[in-house]
């Protein structure tokens, strides 16, 4: 982690009495463009209020915002920090995207549709033993536990970590990952409606005996349309 980039951002100059968006919006274009990094310091508010030329209020609403999605963090008495921008990190916030708008849980359903076969069959044929070793007891815990809502959602969210790392493609995990975080909620929904927990354990024992035929095959058309049904027709 560095006090300060070597190379010195060009954050860009404003008239002082524009909104914080564009404020805002300037800094994330820096992280973009890779002129600001993780880890790096943000000059001290007054001096980069004088730089962008814009008011010290406005910039320490930016700042705010940007602290509150997690692309920030203001250590008290230290400074400004770009955080460590982590996908886990930035989505941590987006949750509350799904709660405002169930439209958006119906396409969320739809991305795990065309991305789950995929990693499945991967997983089913990628796997070391110890990794299946892992699947197989998660999915017998899962499979004890189909009448209890709360507890097979904590082993549905193992183990989707346990295909996403079977897969061993650290791209697609990280996507998955992030689906995985963003769909807690809907996950919360589905896990409550008939039949989804006990198609998920037979689903799941596929990759457990290395069936990437049976994996490849879109598995969850059935169960994902069920869920999505009491979302339809809610889109803005």
């Amino acid at each position: 982690m560095s006090d300060f980039v070597s190379t010195a951002p060009t954050y860009g100059v404003f008239a002082r009495d524009v909104l914080p968006e564009r404020i805002a919006a300037r800094l994330i274009s820096l992280i973009g463009d890779r002129q600001l990094r993780p880890g790096d310091k943000l000059p001290p508010e007054r001096d980069l209020a004088a730089t962008m030329q814009v008011s010290r209020p406005s910039l320490r609403e930016a700042l705010r915002a940007l602290a509150m999605l997690n692309v920030v963090e203001i250590r008290q008495g230290s400074g400004t920090y770009v955080s460590s921008l982590k996908p886990e990190v930035l989505i941590e916030r987006l949750d509350f995207v799904f709660a405002l708008d169930d439209s958006t849980f119906t396409e969320l359903l739809e991305a795990r549709q065309m991305l789950e076969p995929g990693l499945a069959a991967a997983a089913a044929t990628r796997a070391t033993d110890e990794e299946l070793a892992q699947l197989r007891a998660c999915v017998n815990h899962a499979a004890a536990h189909v009448d209890d809502p709360e507890v097979f959602l904590t082993a549905d969210l193992e183990l989707h970590q346990i295909i996403s790392s079977a897969a061993h493609n650290q791209i697609i995990a990280r996507i998955m990952d992030s689906l995985t975080r963003l769909g807690l909620a809907s996950r919360r929904r589905t896990a409550t409606l008939p039949g989804v927990r006990a198609q998920s354990v037979t689903l799941w024992r596929m990759t457990c005996h290395r069936s990437p035929r049976g994996m490849s095959s879109p598995p969850t058309p059935m169960f994902l349309a069920s869920s999505a049904r009491p979302f339809a027709g809610r889109r803005s």
